[in-house]
């Protein structure tokens, strides 16, 4: 294990103990089993160690949905079983990395604090990702999306859907609950989506002509 694994094992386990205000660069240290100065080499500060779990957390959750997606279209899934693998997948790692922490309030907002460019960056991976495989399984499927919404505005909603279902679980937790009520939005949504064969036509409203008046010698 080299010596900067070893840093960020240890960052991890001091800031799920301690928290982020309450938590210094000697603890991290010791953890690690290195002296502050040999610290120091790798990492400035801990605002700077605080940014690097953050990235290997976003990595770690952005492989596990690669698997967890291929998984399932291996598996000839539904565009919702796909789906819904993969935002699981995500999420599991994501509350996997802090589980048991009791300061998993103040990780989660200190995070938007010091490092909102890293989670602007990763979202923006998500969702790119995610377009991709919506695109992918709706031309493998001959799909049609709800609404004829593209890839892009379909996963949209799917992320909206996530983070309403935050909304009711602080800090994504009891876990169980969060990431079963997140697939079933996903699912929900997904059942939308129709192979073409099967979508209903298009209604159009019936466009009446309007009555025409003639005139004739003059009068109406």
């Amino acid at each position: 294990m080299g010596p900067k694994t070893r840093i960020l094992d240890a960052t991890m386990l001091v800031f799920r103990r301690h928290g982020f205000r309450r938590s210094s660069i000697e603890q991290v240290a010791e953890a690690a089993g290195l002296t502050r100065q040999a610290l120091y080499h790798h990492f400035e500060s801990k605002e700077a160690l605080f940014r690097a779990v953050i990235e290997r957390v976003h990595e770690s959750a952005i492989a596990a949905e690669e698997v967890a997606v291929a998984e399932a279209e291996t598996a000839d899934g539904s565009l919702g079983d796909i789906l819904a693998a993969g935002m699981t997948a995500r999420m599991s790692t994501m509350i996997a990395s802090l589980d048991g922490s009791p300061h998993l309030e103040e990780l989660y907002s200190e995070h938007l604090v010091h490092a909102r460019d890293l989670y602007q960056t990763y979202a923006a991976r998500y969702a790119e990702r995610m377009v991709a495989t919506i695109a992918r399984t709706v031309r493998k499927h001959q799909l049609a999306l709800p609404q004829e919404l593209s890839p892009a505005e379909f996963a949209r909603l799917v992320e909206m859907s996530v983070y309403a279902s935050k909304s009711q679980y602080p800090a994504m937790q009891p876990a169980d609950a969060f990431l079963k009520d997140m697939a079933m939005m996903v699912r929900t949504l997904c059942a939308g989506a129709l192979p073409k064969s099967q979508k209903p036509p298009v209604k159009t409203a019936a466009i009446k002509d309007k009555p025409t008046r003639r005139k004739t010698g003059g009068h109406p």
